[in-house]
């Protein structure tokens, strides 16, 4: 048995073992929402029925440089639509693993909208706004999303104070064991919610039983908001280290963008290199000295954590179970974060903790759905060997 498969049989009996005391557990998620459209776009169409794909996002970028100074029409196939959001996705996932979730988004106001339905019946739910809409075409490589998002400027402090009312956020907030905060990027006016929380609700709370409560950060892909944003966001997150362990999870990709803003010599690495993004998550986080930080190249994954009582930080990293055509790739980097987080909650060794990270992205990508914790454990147990990079 190779280290990395004990690794992943640990992690299996540890979520068994965190089964027993799941329900003791709530999560509290937000702010965005959004309507996903999964889309494949039409290379060559034979006849109604049968088409060939554009497989690769360098074949669709071809494709559209190749109509410049003229015209195109190129073809979309919408797949199905399902709940989408970075929030949404991570939320229903742990509410499928069997944690009591609440839920506060964009999920379509003044009723709830019907791609969420299914979610809501799993979750306490409540809603802000109408969501945002996102067409995700999918590729072999990757995904390119494009996002309608006008609704999401009501997503904001007041409008959450009015809906939801600081009291019962504070009495969601007492019950939470992690705090997941997503979507910094499309949500403009999320630090006006995180100074909120910061300011008016975080400071009354008593500390949980057994440590201190987790709040997990995504920013989602912030290369197109402002080097001053997301150097204003940063501070944010180290004031919210008095009250909460922050861990903030990032790709490959943002995590050369908050590199570069926060000047730290932490170049992109090659997909496959989890052992380069080791340093990288540990530098990020020494650098804002928060409580973590996770970097999840496709391939696998790498988290630094908060020196212990030993005085030296924890730092692991784990190569996951990578598929090279995946059913469902839209959701794949929430469904980790998910994992990530429910193996720091049931205590796993951080090592561990990436295995559940990147076996419940694995299982997803697979299945094109969110795993039971019966069936997330299974697929731990006997967790599959990373297949090699497509040509």
């Amino acid at each position: 048995m190779t280290d990395r498969a004990q690794t992943a049989r640990q992690a299996a009996a540890g979520l068994r073992r965190f089964g027993a005391r799941l329900h003791d557990n709530s999560v509290l998620i937000g702010f965005d929402g959004f309507v996903d459209s999964i889309i494949t776009v039409v290379d060559t169409r034979h006849n109604t029925q049968r088409f060939d794909k554009v497989a690769t996002i360098d074949r669709l970028g071809r494709k559209i440089l190749a109509a410049a100074g003229q015209s195109s029409n190129i073809e979309l196939v919408v797949e199905y639509q399902k709940l989408g959001g970075n929030g949404p996705i991570m939320a229903n996932c742990l509410a499928t693993v069997g944690l009591s979730a609440t839920y506060i988004g964009a999920l379509g106001y003044p009723e709830i909208h019907p791609v969420f339905a299914e979610f809501a019946r799993h979750a306490r739910c409540f809603s802000l706004a109408d969501p945002g809409l996102t067409d995700a075409l999918e590729f072999d490589d990757g995904k390119v999303m494009l996002g309608k998002l006008q609704t999401l400027r009501d997503v904001n402090w007041s409008r959450l104070a009015e809906v939801v009312g600081l009291e019962t956020l504070g009495d969601i907030l007492g019950r939470a064991r992690l705090i997941g905060v997503t979507n910094w990027t499309m949500l403009t006016n999320m630090n006006g919610i995180w100074e909120g929380l910061i300011e008016q609700v975080l400071p009354k709370l008593d500390q949980p039983p057994g440590g201190r409560r987790l709040l997990f950060v995504d920013l989602a892909d912030p290369r197109k908001r402002a080097a001053d944003d997301i150097a204003a966001a940063m501070r944010l997150l180290g004031r919210f280290e008095k009250h909460v362990d922050v861990v903030l999870g990032l790709n490959l990709s943002e995590s050369g963008q908050v590199g570069r803003v926060l000047g730290l010599d932490v170049p992109e690495a090659e997909a496959d290199a989890v052992a380069a993004v080791e340093s990288t998550a540990a530098t990020i986080r020494e650098a804002l000295d928060l409580t973590g930080v996770v970097v999840h190249p496709r391939h696998g994954a790498a988290a630094a954590m908060r020196p212990g009582a030993g005085g030296e930080a924890s730092t692991a990293r784990f190569h996951g179970p990578f598929v090279s055509s995946p059913k469902l790739s839209t959701g794949a980097g929430d469904n980790f974060n998910a994992g990530f987080c429910l193996g720091l909650m049931a205590d796993l060794p951080l090592e561990q903790a990436l295995c559940v990270g990147t076996a419940t992205s694995g299982f997803y990508v697979r299945e094109a759905r969110s795993a039971t914790l019966d069936e997330l454990a299974e697929f731990c147990a006997e967790l599959p060997e990373p297949e090699p990079v497509s040509a």
